[in-house]
């Protein structure tokens, strides 16, 4: 929440105020959308908000090499998006967690509501 001052300074209250003003959060926040921001791995995240994949399996969703999905899903990794679990001989990927499937889906529907809203004319 923000309140103004009578000298025109804002003053930030709340949690939000407190991630706001914290050097840390916001940069990991930045990592975060920057890892968003690349159209294959936002493809991998997406495909990974619909269940855990396989690298083979992943490899399908984005047409890209295995080499080139398991780099992105490295960085994903690295960014906290998505967690590995051995299952045998492979490795399966999921999202971390759900705050990662709610950016996914809200960048969706945002992308999606011009659509929307030439659909209703």
């Amino acid at each position: 929440m923000a309140h103004e001052h009578g000298n025109g300074e804002v003053e930030l209250r709340g949690e939000l105020a407190d991630h706001l003003t914290n050097d840390d959060v916001v940069y990991g926040a930045t990592q975060i959308f920057d890892a968003l921001s690349d159209f294959t791995r936002f493809q991998l995240l997406g495909a990974l908000s619909l269940g855990e994949r396989s690298v083979s399996e992943l490899q399908l969703v984005a047409n890209v090499s295995q080499s080139a999905v398991s780099h992105q899903l490295r960085l994903l990794r690295d960014r906290g998006l998505v967690r590995a679990r051995r299952d045998g001989q492979r490795m399966t990927y999921s999202l971390a967690d759900e705050h990662v499937a709610q950016l996914i889906r809200i960048g969706l529907e945002h992308a999606a509501e011009p659509e929307r809203a030439q659909e209703e004319d």
